[in-house]
């Protein structure tokens, strides 16, 4: 049995801190522990042990993270925007994804979870020249896995529940309070920001394991030296890291301490994405979403409040990019080659809109890129290799 203190700030009354913006991104990380169990439905009588071990906590964290009855109406679970058979990602289509209450959408894409538990946890001031680093969310709002939990659950834009209380409710009747009790204690349930705190610990565990972040694409495979890259792969990689300039924060070299490479630096960036005039966001009832069309997503400025900060938005992983789409916070492009010829061309004036924030573009790494279409065309191939679940040809 193990004691978990609340979060802070964390009450059974009150809504959390983090505001109401991204759909769904409860996130996930890499520890020396496996899983003994499949991806999908999880059953309970699986969570064997007495003590509050990683492992038997990653299981009941994985039971819970896909459990459809924590969501007002029942019928949502993380899993829902997060399928392990889409990089952890939304498998439905759109540009953002869809709450359990119908026709209410959140205002940002749902991204892959999988790797960003070796996001630190946020700094404002620790990244490239001062700027913010880490944290959770496309903007940064939630410090750590722990944190970012909270939001999706009281989102009335996602699970829709009004409190840590009803969230505690559903979780003391429901298929995992056994095994809760049995980690956490006989009394957790009699204090609810104990037991909602016991929940985000035991999802945050699950999303530190090799069963999110499995590093086990052909490229880590060719890094291994099990494995050959193609003639095509071998020139889309050295484009990555040479003319297209990706690897400028998107680094395809392994970490000092040998962790395989994260192809994200967790910084910030505008790159000056269009409006997606196709957000659904902008059709929600207005007590959501009160300037309609007009809405503007400022991103990590919302969180920071720095005019520096405006328009900028967390590098994600690259890993598993071929699975993962629609593309960007804002789901604007639905196909690789569309982002790709965005970060070619996109400052040439030709093909895209003027940047929704127009403050603090980044123009140094992309958007002129001069990529012939035969090199976008191993760039793509390349970028194929970094996605989990490769199977060597016999």
């Amino acid at each position: 049995m193990m004691a978990i203190k609340p979060r802070e700030g964390l009450s059974s009354n009150s809504l959390p801190q983090i505001r109401y913006a991204n759909v769904c991104w409860l996130c996930s990380s890499l520890v020396g522990i496996v899983v003994a169990i499949g991806c999908g439905g999880v059953s309970v009588g699986d969570l064997g042990g007495s003590n509050g071990t990683q492992t038997t906590r990653a299981a009941l964290g994985k039971a819970i993270f896909f459990d459809t009855s924590l969501s007002t109406p029942k019928g949502m679970s993380c899993g829902t925007c997060h399928a392990a058979n889409k990089g952890f990602a939304d498998p439905r289509p759109g540009s953002t994804s869809e709450g359990v209450i119908a026709g209410r959408f959140g205002n940002r894409n749902a991204p892959s979870v999988q790797y960003m538990a070796f996001s630190p946890k946020f700094d404002p001031n620790g990244g490239t020249n001062g700027g913010a680093i880490g944290g959770q969310f496309w903007d940064g709002r939630a410090a750590s896995l722990e944190d970012q939990v909270q939001g999706p659950m009281l989102n009335p834009l996602e699970m829709n529940n009004p409190s840590i209380d009803a969230v505690v409710a559903k979780l003391k009747v429901g298929p995992e309070a056994k095994a809760i009790k049995k980690l956490y204690g006989d009394t957790v349930f009699d204090d609810p920001a104990q037991a909602f705190a016991a929940m985000q610990d035991a999802i945050a565990t699950f999303e530190r394991t090799p069963e999110v972040s499995p590093f086990t694409s052909k490229f880590d495979a060719y890094l291994r030296g099990t494995a050959h890259l193609s003639d095509a792969e071998a020139r889309g990689l050295a484009l990555f890291n040479g003319k297209a300039l990706c690897s400028t924060c998107h680094s395809s070299t392994p970490l000092p301490d040998g962790t395989p490479p994260l192809f994200t630096n967790f910084t910030y960036s505008n790159l000056g994405l269009p409006k997606n005039a196709y957000n659904p966001y902008y059709k929600n009832p207005s007590q959501f979403n009160p300037l309609g069309s007009n809405y503007v997503d400022y991103g990590l400025y919302n969180t920071t409040t720095r005019e520096t900060d405006k328009g900028l938005f967390m590098v994600p992983t690259l890993r598993n990019i071929s699975v993962t789409a629609p593309y960007f916070h804002n789901g604007i492009f639905q196909s690789l080659g569309e982002a790709i010829l965005f970060y070619n061309t996109s400052q040439l004036g030709q093909v895209f809109g003027p940047a929704e924030v127009q403050q603090n573009v980044d123009t140094t790494v992309m958007g002129k890129l001069s990529l012939s279409s035969d090199e976008v065309q191993d760039l793509t191939t390349f970028l194929q290799t970094l996605t989990d679940g490769y199977v060597p040809k016999p």
